[in-house]
């Protein structure tokens, strides 16, 4: 046997054995089965070692001549790992900029799937969870969708879609013309006169989203990249990134937990009525419900944070945190720093509609507008919150806004006086 064959054939039989070991095998053979629908039927809990995989179906590629892309081998299914291929994880928390940096992602161009808050949809369907349980319980289902989404199967989400769809043809896909993807013509269907109002992209008129067509577009793109604000745990999406499918990049959006709620306070006026109440009253019992929800909102960021700045195993090189006051000071250079962290090139749409954002003298309407002069927005928060909420959210985030590098304001002088700046200068590694 010629030693490039022998070499081919040894590769084969270690990966047949890690396969099996990893139960990758049920998850292909149940992906074929159901392959003309673009649905597959999958295993979450593999545990494989992700660099030993890899890199023998690497070393296959160089041998074949693939390029490192499987797609031609029926074994590996339809959704095997590809060599360049990037799955980008943005996550953050609501009144972050998080819309706002996602547009970085949505804007690279024609090789990018991007998918704004699909889940959304779970916790619509779910009951949201409490302070005393942390989330935890939820934890693994939004990580399952996400893997469905990252390997373009929608078959998952589906299932908390309301009213469910038909045929995987559905008009209740939350926020749908945030996403490029999702407006393209090869995805648009027929538009039908009564809905053409309601289910409009910005970019063309188009009926109810096909997911199956979805699905054929997604497997089309080079990378894929989402954006939520949902996930409350970062170790529990640790099998997620260690899917030997996936090559995902995480990025963690963080920003000054007093700007947060003061936001808050305008986009949800009526959720956050109680902390209105307390603004006009100067006074704000910290036993109270609503002060211990946001304690736990910021401890929850900060443990993330942790895991993640600690870099352990399996997120070694895969973890990135980044302010949002960073962002909105140098846009185009943490934009840079982004797409260098993905491995991703920083495009010029990208680059053009940063631009174009983030130095407008006029700042479009709506709570979940990105077009923003980007330098103001940073502090304009200091103008909009009492110094007897900020005082409150420094007691009970203090450690988070430490980890952050937030300074405390010991008064209001301080607190509306632009020329003092509250950002610390840190480098996050």
């Amino acid at each position: 046997m010629k030693p490039k064959y022998a070499v081919f054939f040894i590769c084969i039989v270690a990966l047949v054995i890690i396969e099996k070991e990893s139960n990758i095998i049920s998850r292909v053979s149940d992906k074929l089965i159901q392959r003309q629908t673009p649905q597959t039927t999958l295993d979450y809990n593999n545990t494989a070692p992700r660099g030993s995989l890899t890199m023998l179906k690497m070393l296959l590629s160089k041998l074949i001549g693939a390029k490192g892309n499987f797609s031609d081998l029926s074994y590996f299914g339809r959704n095997s790992y590809r060599v360049g291929q990037k799955h980008i994880l943005l996550l953050a928390t609501t009144r972050t900029g998080s819309s706002f940096v996602g547009e970085f992602f949505n804007h690279h161009g024609d090789n990018m799937f991007y998918l704004f808050e699909p889940l959304w949809h779970i916790e619509r369907m779910l009951t949201v969870p409490t302070e005393a349980n942390n989330g935890q319980e939820l934890g693994g289902i939004y990580r399952d969708v996400l893997q469905g989404l990252f390997l373009c199967d929608f078959s998952l989400l589906e299932k908390f879609i309301f009213p469910p769809p038909q045929d995987h043809i559905t008009t209740a896909l939350f926020r749908r013309e945030s996403s490029f993807s999702l407006c393209e013509e090869r995805v648009c269907s027929p538009v039908i006169k009564d809905v053409f109002e309601r289910y409009h992209c910005k970019t063309r008129h188009c009926g109810p989203l096909n997911l199956t067509l979805a699905a054929e577009s997604c497997l089309s793109k080079q990378h894929h990249a989402i954006k939520t604000v949902r996930v409350r745990h970062l170790d529990t999406l640790q099998p997620l990134v260690e899917d030997p499918r996936l090559d995902v990049r995480v990025i963690q959006l963080v920003r000054d937990p007093r700007a947060v709620l003061a936001s808050r306070m305008v986009a949800f006026s009526s959720k956050y009525q109680t902390w209105k109440t307390w603004a006009q009253d100067g006074q704000v019992p910290e036993d109270n419900e609503e002060v211990k929800r946001l304690k736990g909102n910021c401890d929850n960021i900060r443990m993330s944070a942790e895991v993640g700045l600690s870099q352990p195993g399996w997120l070694k090189n895969r973890y990135m945190l980044v302010r949002y006051e960073d962002i909105a000071r140098y846009p185009i250079q943490k934009a840079k720093e982004m797409y260098q962290f993905t491995g991703i090139p920083f495009s010029p749409q990208a680059r053009e509609w940063i631009l174009t954002n983030t130095q407008t003298t006029q700042e479009a309407s709506g709570i979940y507008s990105t077009q923003k002069n980007s330098s103001e927005q940073a502090d304009k928060w200091r103008f909009k919150i009492p110094f007897t909420l900020a005082q409150v959210v420094q007691r009970v985030c203090g450690p988070t806004m430490k980890l952050f590098g937030y300074r405390f304001v010991e008064d209001e002088k301080t607190l509306i006086n632009k020329s003092i700046s509250l950002l610390e200068d840190r480098l996050f590694r």
